[in-house]
């Protein structure tokens, strides 16, 4: 145990600025759902709505960058400037054109909102919120270009910055935007959607400058010119990222669904299950950071070739994972009454009857979500491990067949056709998260074994 537990101090270093910057990401959903919630259920629901549609573009987006950090990572082992410098180039065009697509993706599928079976009011506020946040996936998107290069050199504390400066820009926004503070029009819910697009541009303007203007990076910003693309490292990185992406699709298109499924059962079974998942995914942020930092250290050995160190430090991260994953499984346990009242307005008369059903449906997800994030915790770091080592089709396969084989049929079922409805549809969650976590370590040691077998 000692060997594993001797990395955690590095560990930590290296992952708590992503963590810090991951939780960036998902405040700037949490701060909306709480904001927007204070205005009623209905605009919370139709806050969830829009953003499931908006996370699915941004998992793409999101699972596409991360195939920058290991070839940068690897790059880095090898001690290889040039090609750090190409990767990065190559990276941040495709992340530039990826952004641009997936806007342009979302905003022209908005129709479909309408075929979903969702409440007519919760579609017709859904609309315009969709239209102004789906946006934002631009600058999003080109700034994790940068994060993705950045963290492949194990520098993690710009983005953290560049996260931490987002979220104060956004939170100001959603005050002044939604309530019609000072001088600023009165938006109501569209005003959380222009904080969201405003503050992405200033996170994505720092990182540039940020980076550009630190001594060891300035040679990456050299002899940048998109005139002379090399189909290899496009290729390479296209072959990493569309796996990884499909990856992250295939998880948070599960949990779209159980939006969707819950959006079937009425708008407090929705405005419940945004709660839970709000706060599971803040816990899910910690152990992401972890999948990252995995990333970059098992990148870092795969180029040095110590195979054995290797799977070292990746074990001393799930190990890492596991232990803050319970600990925040108790606190949800503790706490699983009192976590919803956050999100509603306890002095809403007019709504106080859905308001009061929302937090006693939130209360009981609250619990599945504790034993979930557990499997949740120990797939995605075992995820980042895998695409240290560049290996990403056969967990792109493994992520399908626990997502939608094993667990969204599960979702529909209990969800649906017993009374177990929205518990039911996260006891699918729960068994997708856990099918995931034990078929990609079973795939992490196969492949650890052959390498150390081989060397």
């Amino acid at each position: 145990m000692s060997v594993y537990t001797k990395e955690f101090s590095y560990n930590l270093k290296l992952a708590y600025p992503i963590i810090l910057g991951m939780l960036g990401h998902t405040l700037v959903g949490i701060v909306d759902n709480i904001m927007v919630g204070k205005l009623g259920p209905t605009e919370l629901a139709a806050a969830s709505l829009a953003n499931s549609f908006v996370f699915i573009a941004m998992s793409i987006g999101l699972g596409f960058s991360t195939a920058i950090t290991p070839l940068v990572a690897e790059a880095d082992g090898e001690k290889n400037v040039d090609k750090e410098r190409t990767i990065f180039h190559h990276g941040l065009l495709l992340c530039t054109f990826l952004g641009i697509f997936l806007f342009l993706a979302i905003y022209f599928s908005k129709p479909l909102i309408v075929y979903m079976g969702q409440p007519e009011a919760v579609v017709e506020m859904a609309k315009p919120f969709l239209d102004i946040v789906a946006f934002s996936l631009i600058p999003l998107i080109i700034f994790q270009g940068y994060k993705q290069f950045a963290d492949g050199k194990s520098e993690t504390k710009v983005a953290m910055w560049a996260n931490l400066i987002c979220n104060v820009v956004h939170v100001f926004l959603n005050v002044v935007l939604i309530y019609g503070i000072w001088f600023f029009p009165k938006l109501g819910m569209l005003g959380a959607a222009w904080g969201t697009v405003i503050s992405r541009f200033i996170m994505l303007i720092f990182i540039h400058f940020s980076l550009k203007h630190k001594a060891r990076f300035q040679t990456y910003f050299e002899q940048f010119s998109f005139k002379e693309l090399q189909k290899d490292i496009v290729n390479k990185i296209v072959n990493l990222g569309l796996p990884s992406a499909m990856q992250m699709f295939f998880e948070v298109a599960l949990f779209t669904g159980a939006i969707w499924l819950s959006g079937l059962l009425g708008t407090t079974s929705q405005a419940a299950n945004q709660i839970a998942l709000s706060l599971a995914t803040f816990t899910f942020m910690f152990v992401s950071g972890f999948g990252v930092a995995g990333m970059v250290r098992v990148g870092n050995f795969k180029g040095s070739q110590d195979f054995i160190g290797l799977r070292i430090v990746a074990r001393s991260i799930f190990l890492l994972a596991i232990i803050v994953q319970v600990i925040f499984a108790l606190i949800f346990v503790v706490f699983h009454q009192l976590l919803p009242e956050m999100f509603m307005n306890a002095n809403d008369l007019a709504h106080l009857k859905d308001n009061t059903e929302v937090i006693s449906i939130a209360s009981h997800l609250i619990i599945i979500a504790a034993i979930f994030q557990i499997s949740d915790g120990i797939q995605v770091v075992v995820l980042g491990a895998l695409r240290g080592l560049q290996d990403v089709k056969i967990p792109m396969y493994m992520t399908f067949v626990s997502y939608w084989v094993i667990g969204f049929p599960i979702s529909i079922y209990l969800g649906l056709y017993t009374d177990l409805k929205a518990v039911g549809i996260w006891i699918g969650l729960l068994a997708g998260l856990t099918a995931a976590a034990i078929f990609l370590y079973l795939r992490f040691n196969h492949l650890t074994n052959k390498l150390i077998a081989r060397d």
